[in-house]
């Protein structure tokens, strides 16, 4: 799994010693950590009724009305022309048929399901959508029963060069080719075996949407405060800490593994067109535009008027089920649990997964200047070559990601971005990365005149990172006890 997770390689002799590096870091830390290996367990994920899946407790009743009608748009099954199944746009490549598909642990809304789920075991759905309706996809071998729904990026544009171009879009699973409700259209997925065995394919998981409305009503004032008050702590770590911003209007970016996305709006129309095909008022062009597997007109999804009243797009309905859904609650705290509330902070966890951040005014019953516990400071943090992806996303370079919320940890099958691992234990000891070697170097430079100013500009920027910022607070938790580090991950399951 970790050779698929690395950086563009700098020749074919970096990226084999990449492989070999990451690997070793990894069993190193087996060795220098033996008491969280040995004497710790992940309690695995909570049994009882799902935390979360609801609205929020406080909405009116019209809110709340809006919140079932728009999770009924959100659990929509889709077809390529809404014959077989009532949602239409699907393809011509795709992920999944459906948002809930994807989003469906502990409840509607939440991350990757899985067979391992105390609330609902199922099996991923990805292998049997692959000849859903007649559909003649073979699945991918990363794609699996028991493993999590996954979307595959290819990390370069020709893997045979390492000074090719950056690729890090998504390549979609599947096509709509053999399927009843697509006549006439002959699309080849992705020759995905090739690439796997050239190192170029890295992964994503679902993230859960769970409390996101709190997230997007939170004032950037409130972001920057958060991470300025930790400043001198955070140096002491070696951990940094920026955030993504849009190109667009300068403001905090803060939805998806790197933060990429500016509203719930975006958010959903970026999955709809990406993950399941469907051309939307965000989004509108077709991915694919293959003679004969073009099937409707564009946007597939829009708003319109149905008997003289308006009807809201299926965007628009997902972006309003996110921002009304309810936060995880968490479970009833122990001893046990408290003891490892504690050791989260005094270890420097909360550095980065911040415990409580403030929402501004909202237009939603109770959701004003509301304290909320994310555990994220959502901003983007450096991980090292043992998690870089190789992708690119606005600010975000190829080692760095938003610091992943924590809440529902509990309640979640599948840990990290790329979904490696379902032990708590792992993932904690996955964020821990140190080279001399492998290290992430970025530079540009550019020279351009603007001749209406009688001026000319050579902006350069460079940087360079070699290990992970979470270090420090790896190396923290390591010198903890077996007893401590039980109530740390006690703690961690039972958000």
């Amino acid at each position: 799994m970790l050779r698929l997770c690395r950086i563009p390689p700098a020749g074919d002799a970096r990226c084999n010693t990449l492989r070999f590096t990451a690997m070793s870091a990894v069993l190193l830390a087996l060795m220098i950590a033996p008491n969280a290996y040995s004497q710790t367990k992940d309690p695995g994920p909570r049994t009882g009724a799902a935390g979360a899946g609801s609205f929020y407790p406080t909405l009116n009743a019209d809110e709340q009305q809006l919140f079932n009608l728009a999770m009924g748009r959100f659990t929509e099954v889709d077809s390529v022309s809404g014959g077989l199944e009532p949602g239409e746009g699907l393809g011509p490549t795709f992920n999944g048929n459906s948002c809930a598909m994807c989003h469906a642990q502990p409840a509607t809304g939440g991350s990757s399901p899985g067979q391992n789920s105390p609330q609902n075991p199922v099996p991923n759905p990805q292998v049997a959508l692959a000849t859903l309706d007649g559909a003649r996809n073979t699945v991918p071998s990363f794609i699996t029963a028991a493993g999590p729904v996954r979307e595959a990026r290819f990390v370069s544009t020709n893997p045979g060069s390492s000074h090719a171009a950056l690729d890090g879009g998504v390549h979609a699973l599947y096509t709509i080719t053999g399927r009843t409700d697509a006549p006439g259209c002959t699309l080849a997925q992705p020759n995905f075996a090739q690439q796997v065995s050239l190192g170029n394919v890295i992964f994503r998981i679902p993230t859960p949407t769970f409390g996101l409305g709190l997230v997007e009503n939170t004032p950037d004032a409130t972001l920057v405060s958060n991470l300025n008050a930790t400043a001198s702590a955070r140096k002491t770590l070696g951990i940094g800490g920026t955030f993504n911003t849009s190109g667009n209007d300068g403001t905090i970016t803060r939805f998806g593994w790197k933060a990429q996305n500016k509203s719930l709006l975006v958010f959903a129309a970026e999955a709809y067109n990406v993950e399941q095909g469907v051309t939307n008022e965000g989004f509108p062009s077709e991915r694919d535009t293959t003679t004969g597997c073009v099937i409707n007109s564009t946007p597939e999804d829009k708003g319109r008027v149905e008997n003289g009243v308006e009807v809201s797009s299926d965007l628009v309905n997902f972006a309003a089920f996110m921002r009304l859904l309810a936060p995880p609650t968490p479970a009833p705290a122990t001893s046990s649990t408290t003891n490892g509330a504690a050791l989260f902070n005094q270890i420097g966890c909360n550095l980065c997964h911040s415990t409580a951040l403030t929402t501004g005014a909202s237009p939603f019953t109770g959701m004003s200047n509301v304290t909320y516990q994310p555990y994220s400071d959502f901003a983007l943090h450096h991980m090292g070559a043992g998690l870089a992806d190789g992708v690119i996303q606005g600010a975000a370079g190829v080692d760095q990601f938003r610091t992943a919320p924590l809440w529902g940890l509990g309640q979640r099958l599948f840990f990290l971005h790329d979904g490696r691992t379902t032990d708590l234990v792992q993932a904690i000891q996955a964020h821990s990365f140190s080279s001399t070697k492998n290290c992430t170097t970025l530079a540009s430079a550019e020279v351009f005149s603007v001749l209406t100013n009688n001026k000319t500009f050579s902006p350069a920027t460079a940087s360079s990172s070699c290990n992970s910022e979470a270090n420090a607070v790896i190396n923290n938790y390591n010198k903890l006890n077996g007893t401590q580090q039980q109530d740390l991950l006690n703690f961690l399951r039972s958000l």
